[in-house]
């Protein structure tokens, strides 16, 4: 019998009402997620909650517009006062949104805007990429307070929450004290915030261009694209490894750059640059280096000493069991603005909802025997992959040339991470309907997960021939699988991709 069994669409994938990710287990089931086809959407139980407002969140703007009688009008939910008046100055600054409105109630706080389709993505969009949706915890607390069935049982940490995930994850940030760390409510929001805290540093000094430095998550492209203060400030430099362009853009626009943007390693290519030499300039030529290792995780990878912030996202690996939304920002203590981004910071970042951050501290303690059991298995699943003869490409920590600008920055050399993704000789959707892992977004959880990445992020590119070109010129095969490895038995990981691939 396989080890693994097909797991029908819209299921969450994870045994909780606040699952992270949800089964899309057919290509057709990806096309129709990413054109809201009904007849998928429909089905979803849940979803990314970045990219799929919760049930709970729906169901609690529905109720609080009908309160206040808003009637011929969209209401978003934000994760704070703060955030509300974020989007509402957002909204108000474009046609379509001019009359949209703040809203308040009980505690609760968003705004409301008149049907309109270019209002309501301009929204959802803004929301997204600063990580400013209201957590579904805090939605589903608020609708039984106002007569609903009360939370789902689930194993939440009794006492200091926040105290405990620093105990956890301070040690892995060296010399940096409970000051310079700050948790939030995803790590999308831990890169917003870490963006903006830069930006009001180095902007009064004349410096406002922002280089992405090789392909990275979608949000954090759109926050350097949509954020930047104009359309000149955002320098995208495609190699990761081309330090030659680099000491070159360094020459060129040294003095008016505020600040670089790297993951270490990269999503979806897993490339790491060299981060010593990357930090080197930034520190020669006045620019903040920002650093975020979410794909290995700062288990694996310790980036601290180069950055001048590192960003990360708790959701992957920390919240192994795949139903928390979280993120933190450390400050470098020896920075050179330190003192003045560890208040910024923390003024710019959205706080973990309490229930959240409860849950969050009852699976910390797991991380490291989380990553441990995959870390063990990810060379092995790589290695079957690289020999396999229907794989085309395959991507992973200690790929070449990167390995080596990897295992500078690694924990150890088994500190991988669980990434691995690759790319095929034959038919993506024959192999991707056939596999019977569990297929969703997302990844760091206990169970082994993989999806087409790029169809996931970047839909609006793969479905048209210039966005597919645009694509390859960054290096990126528009059918690339990501595949993270979980705590299952290598072998059985390996057997399941073995009977999709044939040969």
């Amino acid at each position: 019998m396989p080890a693994f069994s097909q797991i029908p669409l819209g299921t969450p994938l994870a045994a909780s009402p606040h699952a992270v990710s949800c089964s899309l287990p057919t290509m057709a089931d990806i096309r129709g997620y990413e054109e809201k086809d009904p007849a998928v959407t429909a089905r979803l139980q849940t979803g990314y909650p970045r990219f799929v407002v919760h049930p709970f969140a729906r169901r609690l703007a529905e109720t609080l517009a009908a309160r206040a009688g808003l009637g011929g009008r969209t209401l978003w939910l934000a994760s704070s006062g703060r955030m509300a008046g974020s989007l509402l100055g957002h909204l108000r600054a474009t046609p379509a949104g001019r009359g949209a409105e703040p809203f308040s109630d009980g505690g609760i706080h968003g705004a409301s805007h008149p049907l309109s389709a270019e209002a309501f993505l301009a929204a959802k969009l803004f929301l997204q990429n600063t990580g400013g949706f209201l957590p579904s915890r805090q939605a589903e607390d608020r609708l039984a307070a106002l007569g609903g069935p009360p939370a789902g049982p689930e194993n939440l940490f009794q006492g200091d929450a926040a105290g405990e995930v620093l105990r956890h994850l301070g040690p892995l940030f060296a010399g940096a004290s409970a000051a310079d760390l700050t948790i939030t409510n995803s790590g999308m929001n831990a890169v917003y915030a870490a963006f903006r805290a830069v930006n009001d540093v180095q902007r009064p000094r004349g410096r406002t261009a922002w280089v992405q430095l090789g392909w990275l998550y979608l949000d954090t492209i759109a926050i350097l694209r949509r954020f930047a203060p104009g359309a000149s400030d955002y320098i995208h430099v495609k190699d990761v490894m081309d330090a030659d362009a680099l000491a070159g853009l360094f020459r060129e626009r040294g003095s008016s750059i505020a600040g670089v943007v790297a993951e270490v390693p990269t999503n979806p290519l897993v490339q790491t640059p060299g981060v010593a030499a990357l930090a080197g300039l930034c520190r020669m030529h006045g620019a903040r280096l920002i650093l975020d290792p979410s794909l290995s995780s700062a288990y694996s990878v310790d980036c601290l000493p180069h950055a001048d912030v590192a960003v990360t996202s708790l959701t992957k690996y920390t919240a192994s069991e795949g139903d928390v939304m979280a993120g933190m920002v450390a400050v470098n203590p020896a920075g050179p603005d330190a003192g003045a981004l560890r208040g910024l910071v923390r003024d710019h970042a959205e706080a973990s909802y309490s229930r959240d951050l409860a849950r969050l501290a009852w699976q910390v303690g797991e991380t490291s025997r989380v990553l441990s059991a995959v870390e063990a298995s990810t060379p092995q699943v790589a290695t079957f992959l690289e020999a396999h003869p229907a794989v085309r490409s395959v991507h992973w920590a200690l790929s070449p040339p990167s390995r080596a600008n990897y295992l500078a920055l690694a924990r150890g050399p088994g500190s991988t991470g669980g990434i691995i993704s690759f790319a095929l000789r034959g038919d993506l959707a024959q192999f991707y309907d056939r596999v019977r892992l569990p297929k969703g977004p997302s990844f760091g959880m206990k169970r082994t997960l993989i999806c087409p990445v790029m169809y996931l992020a970047h839909y609006d590119l793969v479905s048209t021939e210039v966005g597919r070109a645009e694509l390859r010129g960054n290096g990126l095969d528009p059918c690339l699988l990501r595949l993270c490895v979980g705590t299952e038995p290598a072998a059985e990981i390996i057997g399941a991709l073995a009977e999709a691939l044939g040969g």
